[in-house]
């Protein structure tokens, strides 16, 4: 390897906002030949806008074959990255076992609240973990994860959750003229809880609507902004557009979503199970302290006091009581202002160092030998064979 760039083949369901600013930065690396291949232009329920202009990777999309396996072939890459958790992933790693140099897996934490086990399920992930080379993980709860499942801890490395921090900070700017034309434009007064994110009841949104009818009932100086669609949009918008304060907004396009921050004054994430949940660093990047639920991957490596709070998931009370305490400003505002500082080096930059640091200390290692590793290898070679007759 000596002398050339690693050649990474990272294979993602979609291009999401996230995914395409971490490439672009990655793809500025000298040590990275970066090639990206995706799933499909976008999930059912997801709205963003997707700007290939934007793009500085060489990228495709899966055709009729749901595996890359024309881009195994074709560029050979020293490091296939992928998921794990869907039939097409499988299949598409079994195949890399015999066409890559390197194997790995994203591993991000998991919840019951949003995954269903089958034997069938746990079976192929403890086939695949035992032959993977490595994982890029966010943190220790992936990284245990990937453990449980057999992949030796040291093959495992942490490569950072990246947001644009300066897009999301902007918003900072905004002059307070400004922030209150928008809050009486919503009809928003007092301190203002905002939740972003897929209008849907896996994000907890009964606990939400709860516990803020909880707070509004002993106090008329807070209000509730919802910013995102979903499957339940309607029924809940239908149930809480005319309850006092609180206000929907539909989706927002990522590139105006700071504005939006720029005039709330707490996030509210009461998630049932996200892997990780990138808002949160939103939010706190554009100085809004968070209140978020534990079943939120690291979250409390990622939320101390200093800049939010936890509370215990689908717990209504416990969340109506944190959103109270911080409905007071003299509690709000010293979060508020170390939240930015707190996630400052949380950017694509940092994310597109720690991935080359994982590609090269990747190859660096000698292959998984394993037998699980030498069966999928074999049957990944008579697929690959069968696709090439085809």
């Amino acid at each position: 390897m000596t002398g050339r760039p690693v050649r990474v083949l990272y294979w993602f369901t979609q291009p999401t906002p996230y995914a395409v600013a971490r490439f672009n930065a990655a793809v500025e690396r000298p040590e990275l030949d970066l090639h990206a291949v995706f799933s499909q232009v976008r999930e059912p329920d997801r709205s963003w806008a997707v700007d290939e202009s934007a793009w500085k990777f060489p990228a495709s999309y899966l055709g009729r074959i749901k595996v890359p396996v024309r881009e195994l072939r074709r560029l050979r890459p020293d490091v296939f990255i992928l998921e794990y958790d869907r039939w097409n992933l499988a299949l598409g790693a079994v195949i890399g076992f015999a066409t890559a140099q390197r194997v790995a897996f994203r591993v991000l934490p998991n919840f019951e609240a949003w995954s269903t086990r089958t034997w069938w399920r746990e079976l192929g992930k403890n086939v695949l973990f035992k032959a993977v080379d490595g994982a890029k993980v966010p943190g220790p709860d992936g990284a245990a994860l990937a453990s449980r499942y057999g992949l030796p801890r040291e093959r495992t490395s942490v490569v950072t959750q990246s947001i644009d921090v300066a897009h999301y900070g902007r918003g900072r700017g905004m002059s307070a003229t400004e922030r209150q034309r928008r809050r009486d434009a919503l009809g928003l007064t007092g301190c203002v809880f905002l939740y972003v994110g897929r209008v849907w009841a896996g994000k907890g949104l009964d606990e939400l609507f709860a516990a803020y009818r909880q707070v509004r009932a002993v106090r008329d100086d807070v209000s509730l902004l919802i910013v995102g669609d979903g499957v339940d949009y309607d029924r809940y918008f239908g149930q809480e557009s005319a309850t006092p304060g609180v206000a929907f907004a539909g989706f927002v396009q990522p590139a105006d979503l700071p504005e939006w921050y720029a005039f709330c004054d707490a996030l509210v994430f009461p998630t049932h199970g996200d892997p990780n949940g990138l808002v949160v660093e939103e939010a706190l990047a554009a100085g809004l302290p968070v209140i978020v639920s534990d079943a939120a991957g690291d979250i409390r490596d990622r939320v101390p006091d200093s800049v939010g709070r936890v509370f215990p998931v689908g717990d209504a009370d416990a969340l109506a009581q944190t959103m109270d305490a911080l409905a007071e400003p003299s509690l709000r505002d010293p979060l508020a202002r170390q939240a930015p500082a707190w996630v400052a080096w949380k950017n694509d930059e940092r994310y597109a160092e720690d991935l080359a640091r994982f590609a090269r200390e990747l190859m660096a290692r000698p292959r998984r030998r394993t037998r699980d590793r030498a069966a999928c290898a074999a049957i990944g070679r008579l697929l690959a064979a069968t696709w090439r007759a085809r």
